[in-house]
């Protein structure tokens, strides 16, 4: 059975049909050159440098090797394969799609096809040998397309590599602390093909449910991501943009949004987000898939510095210190209800759900406890502050 590959059918033919055309081997170069610059307009230009090199040696390379092959496929393949590689691998670097070079080697088989023909009509070639032959041009179109393919692949993985690690580079500079110089940062920032924001918000993450997937995360190619760190986190110029949507985005992560802030702030932000996160681990704060700094600030801020704030409950909240935790919480809710509505009993009673008796009888030992204080709005202020801080605490 005949190899349908384009070798296998180079091979098929008579070897001495090879020699004869080889003359001709030239003026097929020539022609196939100027018709893939008058069909692809991103060709159309002086054969200069390495673009020059890269499309005459391509052509040149294609016929001889067909040349070589023809009655025996034994042309060798290394060299072959690696030129049609990096044409592909050319084309990425230069910024161009596959679409070009596939145009160009659909043009090429064209023509050659049509020298072929007359040069077979000319000696009197039968059907069988033209139709081998036009069969082996397009399978060989088809296989240094597919050469071409690989290389522009793997230009386009190991640059995605490169801008990889780059940008992961970035992200760690921006975050360092002190941070780095804003010249430090703008030059990594080309390097890595990362457009520099005038703000920038950082989201802490967590890993919640199943193994680490960074695959399964759906992020704009613009946002900056560390998921293998051991504070992983990402940084976006555009929230709102980027952020919409981030439980579905980031399936099994829990994440919390820190504050906008600017570029040289970075490390600010991440703090913030960070702490927000530790309280969510903590119960603090509810355990959401997302979660917003900026929805929980007087609580960041009242624990911001929780060994002033247990100074402030012991100071403020000492005259409990003889009570039962059972005494100690009945008066504690009695007293920060007051505190915050400085209402009736019947209107405390009604929020805590007792008997105004129960409030009154409750308020004469508050007063008993804390006599004067209670009528001084500074240590109002810190009382509330106390329990405020106590009650979250107490859900730590």
């Amino acid at each position: 059975m005949r190899s349908t590959g384009a070798n296998g059918l180079w091979a098929s033919l008579p070897r001495d049909l090879g020699e004869r055309f080889r003359p001709r081997a030239d003026p097929l170069a020539r022609a196939i050159l100027q018709e893939v610059q008058r069909a692809v307009p991103e060709y159309a230009q002086p054969l200069e440098g390495a673009f020059g090199q890269m499309i005459t040696q391509g052509i040149r390379q294609a016929i001889l090797h067909c040349l070589d092959t023809v009655g025996q496929g034994t042309a060798p393949l290394d060299k072959w394969s690696a030129v049609f590689r990096n044409l592909g691998k050319v084309e990425f670097s230069e910024g161009r799609s596959l679409d070009c070079l596939q145009t160009a080697y659909r043009v090429g088989g064209r023509v050659a096809w049509r020298h072929v023909s007359e040069f077979g009509q000319a000696i009197g070639a039968d059907a069988d040998l033209l139709c081998t032959a036009a069969e082996a041009i397009f399978a060989y179109v088809d296989e240094i397309s597919a050469l071409s393919i690989e290389g522009y692949t793997a230009a386009q993985e190991r640059a995605a590599g490169t801008r990889a690690r780059r940008r992961r580079r970035l992200l760690e500079l921006m975050l360092s602390d002190p941070p780095s110089s804003p010249q430090s940062i703008a030059s990594h920032a080309a390097n890595a093909q990362w457009a520099l924001p005038t703000e920038v918000t950082v989201v802490a993450l967590e890993r919640r449910l199943g193994p680490l997937d960074p695959d399964s995360a759906d992020l704009d190619a613009d946002v900056l991501v560390d998921f293998e760190g051991p504070k992983p986190c990402l940084v976006t110029g555009d929230p709102d943009k980027h952020l919409k949507d981030l439980a579905e985005r980031l399936p099994g992560w829990r994440a919390v949004i820190g504050p906008a802030v600017r570029l040289t702030e970075a490390p600010r932000s991440l703090l913030w987000a960070r702490r927000t996160l530790r309280l969510v681990q903590r119960g603090v704060l509810p355990d959401n898939p997302v979660t917003r700094y900026s929805d929980h600030l007087s609580t960041l801020w009242l624990l911001a510095d929780e060994f002033l704030v247990r100074e402030l409950c012991t100071r403020s909240l000492a005259p409990f210190d003889d009570l039962t935790p059972k005494q100690r919480a009945r008066l504690g809710e009695t007293l920060l209800i007051w505190l915050q509505s400085r209402g009736s009993a019947p209107e405390i009673a009604k929020k805590l759900k007792v008997h105004p008796q129960t409030v009154r009888y409750r308020m004469h030992q508050l007063i008993d406890l804390f006599g004067d204080r209670l009528n001084n709005a500074d240590d109002r202020l810190d009382m509330e502050i106390a329990l405020r801080a106590e009650a979250l605490l107490a859900e730590d």
